[in-house]
């Protein structure tokens, strides 16, 4: 019994890790401002969010021993940063849930990423948009306002992100 009972456990906690956002699970939604917060940029170096309006800002949470959040880096990594790392209208975050300094640097290097990776060691950033779930992705437009967010990964709402991002890019370019 337990030989059967595990595969299937096993199968409901990955459907469950990709699922997309749950209202309960969210304490923001598209159309609020963005809640205030400050990070720690690099390390001794504190910026606000709000430092950054008049960007489009994208902010994935994560953590290194997700699943589901090391399918998503290296497309971020490929689809959106490669990109639009010299935009200067563009802000990209990713703020490692529960872990710090030493140990995303080395997950940085090891995984070979080029953007942003942050420590949110107590889970400041995390718990100013989600209760739970990881990976998350809020993009937030040049007036602070929330235009999109994600909870898992799925790799048809990954693309509606990076076509937002896109979009939303190429208009301020053309303008």
């Amino acid at each position: 019994m337990k030989k059967i009972l595990l595969p299937i456990f096993a199968l409901l906690i990955t459907f469950s890790a990709f699922a997309q956002t749950d209202d309960k699970d969210t304490y923001t939604k598209i159309g609020d401002d963005a809640p205030k917060f400050s990070f720690e940029l690099e390390k001794g170096k504190t910026v606000k969010i709000a430092d950054y309006k008049g960007k489009l800002i994208l902010i994935n949470l994560f953590a290194t021993w997700c699943p589901p959040c090391n399918i998503e880096l290296p497309l971020v990594q490929k689809d959106i940063w490669d990109k639009h790392k010299d935009n200067k209208n563009f802000a990209f975050f990713v703020f490692g849930r529960e872990e710090g300094w030493d140990k995303l640097i080395l997950y940085k290097a090891k995984k070979g990423f080029t953007f942003p990776i942050l420590p949110d060691l107590k889970m400041e950033v995390f718990n100013k948009f989600a209760k739970q779930s990881i990976p998350r992705n809020i993009l937030i437009d040049e007036s602070g306002k929330i235009i999109y967010q994600s909870m898992g990964y799925e790799e048809k709402e990954f693309q509606s992100l990076v076509k937002l991002i896109n979009d939303k890019l190429n208009q301020k370019t053309t303008k």
